[in-house]
């Protein structure tokens, strides 16, 4: 599971945002039926212009996540002078999600 965290960690997520944990429900975050979101990796403002696909696999019903969508280091890694800024939070998502939820 390393290999997951490790962008977060060299962005500074693990430690500035977030202390250290471990996966233990895989999820998964897609814009525009394509774009699958991943950790470290860029989105353009083109690209998240529409509500994102969702889907929380492994857990069961009566669990619940919340999903932040933050960026560390605002308005850039080279000068984040604002630092961490909040785009939005999503509260209780159920364990196991698949397309249909949220419709």
């Amino acid at each position: 599971m390393a290999r997951i965290l490790e962008p977060l960690t060299v962005g500074r997520v693990i430690g500035d945002v977030l202390d250290s944990f471990s996966p233990t429900v895989k999820m998964s975050v897609t814009y525009n039926c394509n774009k699958q979101v991943c950790n470290g990796h860029e989105l353009f403002p083109s690209t998240v212009t529409t509500k994102p696909k969702v889907e929380v696999h492994g857990g069961d019903m009566r669990s619940f996540f919340t999903l932040i969508m933050t960026d560390p280091d605002v308005p850039g890694p080279s000068d984040p002078y604002l630092r961490e800024h909040l785009h939005w939070i999503v509260t209780d998502i159920p364990g196991t999600t698949d397309a249909t939820f949220g419709k």
